[in-house]
């Protein structure tokens, strides 16, 4: 897999089952980033075709909807990122039609619970065809100042807190989405920031590798050092150890694999993960960091020493001259959603209908001043309510049959 990098400014993708807000969180970031274009070139959702209308900044855009991934590959030949947000029962099946696909070069896919047999297909299929998976059971990855898949980083609060809107000089890779968000916030307090970060995903058989996305990073000459977050389970982190010893990596390399409490347990441990799960010796955290060390990797005594080895090794570099801390820019300002802006108060917002017969402004909603339960315990029915809305007082009992018999005659006649 080595090659080098994945993504950059130009960078489009393909989302596979329409959620707005992961594609909203992407729009906002490129506009963070100040891309000419959107990340989102269009949006496959089996079955619809049409647009969808979100915002890029200010301005609001139509993406196009498509009911097939074929149709979504012909219609936008430049998008190379296929964002799979299907369910677990439909991912492996997309992907593999998504990797099928000759402009399509990395799928990321997001759901967990995806058979191991399926990946197992997949990884061969990406392997022979010179393609990257990233996932299953991944959040998926960002280039710094350029694109992102999906909720990686989170919110928008977050990515510019961690600096995420322009590129630093470490690569981070790690199994855990969740982690890398607090390792996105740790390399910004004490480097110049992330060049780009990838979480593989906790399955037991990732589509790509740690290892994969370290000699990915050795060959980025952006990247001058690289930071891993490993965890305990799988022997995946051995690979790395290899690479290590071969001489493939020749940028520092700080390593940590969480999981050594495990220990403390008598018995196996399985963790959030489905491939955090304590075995043998040589599955455990210790071992692991242990071969690290041995290999040529800074490894800390504990996670709590993570960030002090991580913030050591980038001043060595930058003192040695081999990095120019980047400068910091200032963002721009991404605008507030009216509906967002109302709630907080901060905007108010004319109303655009009044309504004279109905009211849901209070605990429940009440027909010409007659509140919804009233009508339910006094066994009112249609005719009572169609005269409550219509007449705005409570029909006499003749008034109802009245209403009742010409429903059944219309029912009748249809």
């Amino acid at each position: 897999m080595a090659t080098g990098q994945l993504f950059s400014k130009t960078t489009q993708a393909l989302f596979y089952n329409y959620k707005q807000l992961p594609i909203q969180r992407m729009l906002d970031f490129d506009f963070l980033c100040g891309r000419e274009t959107p990340s989102v070139a269009g949006i496959i959702n089996p079955g619809s075709e049409g647009f969808q209308k979100l915002f890029f900044g200010q301005e609001e855009i139509a993406i196009p909807v498509h009911s097939t991934i074929e149709a979504a590959c012909a219609a936008h030949p430049k998008a190379d990122v296929f964002i799979n947000f299907a369910s677990f029962r439909s991912a492996a099946a997309s992907s593999m039609s998504a990797l099928k696909q000759p402009t399509v070069k990395v799928v990321a896919i997001i759901a967990e619970g995806v058979p191991e047999s399926d990946t197992k297909q997949l990884i061969a299929y990406a392997k022979a065809n010179n393609k990257v998976v990233i996932g299953p059971a991944t959040v998926g990855g960002i280039q710094a100042g350029a694109f992102k898949i999906g909720d990686t980083a989170g919110t928008i609060d977050n990515i510019i807190q961690c600096k995420l809107y322009r590129p630093g000089s470490v690569g981070f890779v790690s199994k855990s989405g969740g982690m890398s968000n607090e390792l996105y916030n740790t390399i910004a307090r004490v480097t110049d920031g992330l060049y780009e970060g990838i979480a593989i995903g906790g399955d037991v058989f990732p589509g790509s590798t740690l290892s994969d996305h370290v000699l990915r990073f050795n060959n980025i000459p952006q990247v001058k050092m690289i930071v891993v977050l490993g965890e305990l389970g799988g022997r995946d982190e051995y690979s790395l150890v290899e690479a290590l010893k071969q001489g493939k990596i020749n940028k520092p390399v700080v390593a940590w694999v969480s999981g050594t409490c495990a220990r403390l347990f008598k018995s196996e441990v399985q963790f959030g993960h489905a491939g955090a799960k304590s075995g043998g010796e040589m599955e455990s955290a210790q071992a692991k960091n242990q071969a690290l060390k041995e290999a040529g990797a800074v490894v800390p005594t504990s996670y709590e020493a993570f960030e002090s080895v991580i913030k050591e090794t980038f001043q060595n570099l930058v003192e040695a001259g081999k990095i120019t801390p980047v400068k910091e820019v200032t963002p721009p300002q991404i605008p507030e959603d009216l509906n967002t802006a109302i709630k907080s108060g901060k905007v108010r917002a004319p109303t655009h209908i009044i309504s004279t017969i109905s009211d849901d402004r209070g605990e429940e909603p009440t027909y010409a001043g007659v509140p919804m339960s009233s009508i339910v315990e006094e066994g009112l029915g249609v005719g009572d309510v169609i005269s409550l809305l219509w007449f705005q007082t409570k029909p006499s009992s003749l008034c109802t049959r009245l209403l009742r018999c010409s429903l059944l005659s219309d029912y009748h006649f249809d």
